[in-house]
C-alpha cells in the first residue's frame, strides 16, 4: 500500500482533498493546484465553496487569478459534499482549534470534521491532520474516529499531523517555501506524508511521532507568546520610568548576536500565538507538570487590553473628559497589518472593555469593512468601519497598518493613544500605549 500510493503521488495523480477552506486551507489548496494536482476543496460554509468555483476570493490577501486558473484548469473542486472525500487519496485537515470559555482547548471541529470523513475512509488513504493542538490529538482523537468504519490505521490507511506555518500577508515565506514537519503514527505512514508534501513544498523536516509534530508548532507559538509578553512587561515599567520602549528595542536589535527583536502591542491576536501556549498548559496538567513560566506569560498577554483601556481613560482624564460618554475609534480591527484577518484580535477585547466602561465605540479598519459573524464576538458583526476623521475624543490606534503610518494624526486634533508605535513623531496630542 505504502509504495502504490508514493508512486500514485509523485506521478501527480493522486486526488488531494483539503477540508476547511480559510487563511491555512485555501493557500494550502491552491499550492497543490499549482503544482499539478487535482483536488477537492471541503468546507461546512457553502459560501466558500461557491465563492471558489466562481473563481472568487474572499481572502483579501489572495488573488482571485489564482482561485480562478484552478477552476479553468479542472483542478480546483469545492463542495459541501463530504462524501465526495472518498474520491481522495490524500486529505489534510485544517480547521478552527479554539479555546473555550474557560481557556481548555476545543477540538470539537477536529472531531465533527473526522465523523464527517469516517463514513467513507477507504483503504489506500494518507489523512493529514494541520490543526494547531495538543500533543496527542491525532491519535487519541482523530484516529479511534476514522476507525469507525472498520478499517485500521496503518494497515488500510495512514495518518500523520504536519503543523501549518502560515503567516497571512508575508511575502517573503509562502507556503511552498516554509518547510514542513511531519509526523505520523508508522514509519510506512511518516513515509507517504513526508512524499505528499515533498511534491510542493521546499523541503520536509520528518519527526518520529505526530506527538513531536504537534509539539513542534507549540514549541514555536509559545517562543513567540513568551518573548511578547516581555516585552509588554518592559513597556509597562519603562512608561513608568520615562523611557520608549521602541526606542530601547531598536537599538538592542543592532547587537548581531544574542538578540532578537519582538514588539509590545494591546494583546495578543491571530489564531495561534494566543491559543498554543494554553493548549500545551492544559496537556502538561495531564503529566502532573506545571508550566509557571508559560502561564504567567499568558497573564501578561492577555492583561495587555485592560492595561490599554486604563491608558485611555487615564489620557481622557488628564484633558478633563470622562470614559463614560466619551467617542473612541478605535484604527484597526484586525490583529496584525495589512491583513483582513480579525481572528482572536484584541481590538475586539478593547471594544468590550470600552463599552463597558460607557464609551461610544466605532473603529476604522480599510482591510476589515464589515465585520463578520465570529464565535466569540458576534454581538458586533455587521458593524461598519468609520471614516478616520476628527469628531472623536479619542483615536486609540490598536494595527500598525501601512495605511496609517500615511496618517498624519496630529492634524486631526485629537487625541490619540497608539499602542503599535504608528506615529514616530513627538507631539502632545500623541500618547504611548
Amino acid at each position: 500500500m505504502k509504495k502504490e500510493l508514493i508512486d500514485k503521488i509523485e506521478r501527480k495523480e493522486a486526488v488531494v482533498g483539503i477540508v476547511g477552506l480559510g487563511y491555512v486551507g485555501l493557500p494550502l489548496l491552491l499550492t497543490f493546484i499549482e503544482k499539478g494536482f487535482r483536488t477537492i476543496g471541503l468546507d461546512i460554509d457553502a459560501k466558500k465553496t461557491t465563492a471558489l468555483m466562481k473563481g472568487e476570493s474572499y481572502i483579501k490577501h489572495i488573488p482571485a487569478s489564482r482561485i480562478l486558473a484552478g477552476v479553468k484548469t479542472g483542478r480546483l473542486n469545492a463542495t459541501t459534499d463530504f462524501s465526495r472525500s472518498s474520491i481522495c487519496d490524500a486529505i489534510l485537515i485544517a480547521v478552527p482549534t479554539p479555546l473555550s470559555k474557560n481557556r481548555e482547548p476545543d477540538v470539537s471541529f477536529i472531531v465533527a470534521t473526522a465523523e464527517s470523513l469516517a463514513p467513507y475512509v477507504r483503504r489506500g488513504q494518507v489523512f493529514v491532520l494541520e490543526s494547531s493542538t495538543y500533543p496527542g490529538t491525532t491519535d487519541e482523537v482523530m484516529l479511534p474516529i476514522l476507525e469507525k468504519n472498520g478499517l485500521k490505521a496503518d494497515r488500510d490507511f495512514y495518518v500523520g499531523f504536519s503543523p501549518e506555518r502560515e503567516d497571512p500577508s508575508r511575502t517573503d515565506y509562502v507556503t511552498e517555501t516554509i518547510p514542513k514537519v511531519v509526523g505520523a503514527t508508522s514509519p510506512d505512514g511518516l513515509a507517504v506524508v513526508d512524499a505528499l508534501y515533498r511534491q510542493v513544498i521546499v523541503s520536509t523536516v520528518p519527526v518520529s511521532s505526530t506527538r513531536a509534530a504537534e509539539a513542534t508548532k507549540l514549541v514555536e507559538n509559545t517562543f513567540r507568546a513568551v518573548n511578547i509578553a516581555l516585552v509588554n512587561e518592559l513597556k509597562m515599567t519603562f512608561m513608568r520610568m520615562g523611557i520608549d520602549v521602541w526606542e530601547v528595542i531598536e537599538a538592542a536589535k543592532t547587537k548581531p548576536f544574542g538578540f532578537m527583536p519582538f514588539y509590545p502591542g494591546p494583546g495578543l491576536g491571530g489564531h495561534c500565538i494566543p491559543i498554543d501556549p494554553f493548549y500545551l498548559t492544559w496537556k502538561a496538567r495531564e503529566f502532573g507538570a506545571n508550566t509557571k513560566f508559560i502561564e504567567l506569560a499568558g497573564e501578561v498577554n492577555t492583561s495587555m487590553p485592560d492595561f490599554v483601556v486604563m491608558r485611555v481613560m487615564e489620557v481622557l482624564n488628564e484633558h478633563g473628559k470622562p470614559l463614560k460618554g466619551a467617542k473612541v475609534l478605535i484604527a484597526g480591527l484586525a490583529y496584525k497589518p495589512n491583513v483582513d484577518d480579525d481572528r482572536e484580535s484584541p481590538s475586539y477585547h478593547l471594544m468590550e472593555k470600552l463599552e463597558a466602561h460607557g464609551a461610544i465605540v466605532s473603529y476604522n479598519d480599510p482591510y476589515v469593512p464589515v465585520i463578520r459573524p465570529s464565535r466569540e464576538f458576534s454581538c458586533y458583526a455587521g458593524r461598519q468601519s468609520k471614516p478616520l476623521e476628527n469628531g472623536y475624543d479619542l483615536i486609540l490606534i490598536a494595527t500598525g497598518h501601512d495605511e496609517y503610518r500615511k496618517v498624519d494624526f496630529p492634524a486631526l486634533k485629537t487625541l490619540i493613544v497608539d499602542t503599535r508605535h504608528v506615529v514616530l513623531e513627538k507631539h502632545p496630542l500623541v500618547f504611548q500605549a
